[in-house]
């Protein structure tokens, strides 16, 4: 029996990430304050502040913070007392925030060089300051008839 061929279209993969995402350093999110129910560890208080200037930090949604929260809290918890299990339970945590190299590929996240920002800012000028050239106006390739 001749064996039938599959469409190409069925066979491909598409491989399309969601989580792909160029990050910039560029940004405004708000860092939220931490909870005030209780004394906060110097270091968490830097971590804390660390994570929302990062560049990941554009990437976290609303919802997001209560787990950052709890994340916060196993932070405080090791540098008030440091166990390998607390530092286990963080290395868990905060895969899903992208925290970490590796994590940010998995999640397929870059973190833009400044060479690509200032890249990014030339060619942004260069476009609002030169008049479109002639020959790429669409309308110079109409004519009546």
């Amino acid at each position: 029996m001749p064996q039938r061929k599959k469409d190409p279209s069925a066979r491909a993969r598409a491989n399309k990430a969601s989580t792909a995402a160029t990050l910039t350093d560029d940004h405004q999110v708000q860092c939220p304050e931490l909870p005030e129910s209780r004394d906060w560890h110097p270091q968490t208080l830097q971590w804390w502040t660390d994570l929302w200037s990062a560049p990941m930090a554009t990437e976290y949604h609303s919802s997001d913070r209560h787990a950052l929260f709890i994340l916060a809290a196993l932070v405080d918890d090791f540098w008030q007392e440091p166990t390998t299990s607390k530092a286990a339970e963080i290395r868990l945590q905060r895969q899903a925030f992208g925290l970490t190299p590796y994590d940010r590929r998995r999640l397929e996240w870059t973190i833009e060089t400044a060479e690509e920002s200032k890249e990014r800012g030339r060619r942004r000028s260069e476009r609002s300051q030169a008049p479109p050239a002639a020959k790429d106006d669409p309308r110079s390739g109409l004519y009546a008839v």
